[in-house]
């Protein structure tokens, strides 16, 4: 996990489309942040946390495939 992050710091440096999604990432857990906060969730909340959750993981899902790219066309050089 801890190379996971080293490889996304590292390319999020280098590529910004890759720096935009994990800002996008950040983002969505911060706002799950403030769903955990709270003591109670309405029905609306939680179907909004819901989707926010689903959004961040597709994210990572990105995240992790063009970092195996980049990974993989480091490795051709």
């Amino acid at each position: 996990m801890d190379r996971e992050k080293e490889l996304i710091a590292k390319y999020a440096e280098q590529h910004e489309e890759l720096r935009k999604l994990v800002e996008e990432h950040r983002a969505l857990d911060q706002q799950l942040e403030e769903f955990h906060r709270r003591p109670y969730l309405t029905a609306e909340e939680e179907v909004e946390k819901k989707k926010i959750q689903i959004k961040k993981l597709a994210l990572k899902d990105q995240i992790l495939a063009m970092v195996e790219k980049y990974r993989q066309m480091e490795e051709s050089k």
